[in-house]
């Protein structure tokens, strides 16, 4: 049974930084592609940050240059850390994980969710 916790969230002013944390137990992690999405009220969920089998990176243009995505294979722990944060940042943040190999921000591609962490980034 995969599970996923993440923590990290809080609020913050625009400029801000908040670094989210998914710990990850029950698989192979190795073996496993993870993502951050995140949803806005009223929104569809999105990708913003892909780290695939190899640990490849891919970022969505909304936060490329301002967010890093990286994954502690000691640890079983995925993070998301976000600079430059501003107002439409502002979402409950999800990680996900799916078997093998992903480079697609597709929520439907990944079988495994946390239950979210709020981020919310104020003017």
């Amino acid at each position: 049974q995969v599970q996923l916790v993440e923590s990290g969230g809080g609020s913050v002013q625009s400029g801000g930084s908040l670094r989210l944390s998914c710990a990850v137990s029950g698989n192979p992690f190795r073996g496993y592609s993870m993502g951050w999405f995140r949803q806005a009220p009223g929104k569809e969920r999105e990708g913003v940050a892909l780290i695939t089998v190899g640990d490849s990176t891919r970022y969505s243009s909304s936060v490329a240059g301002r967010f890093t995505i990286s994954r502690d294979h000691g640890k079983n722990t995925l993070y998301l850390q976000m600079n430059s944060l501003k107002p439409e940042d502002t979402a409950m943040y999800y990680c996900a994980a799916r078997e093998g190999w992903s480079w697609q921000f597709n929520p439907s591609d990944f079988g495994y969710w946390g239950q979210g962490t709020q981020v919310t980034v104020s003017s």
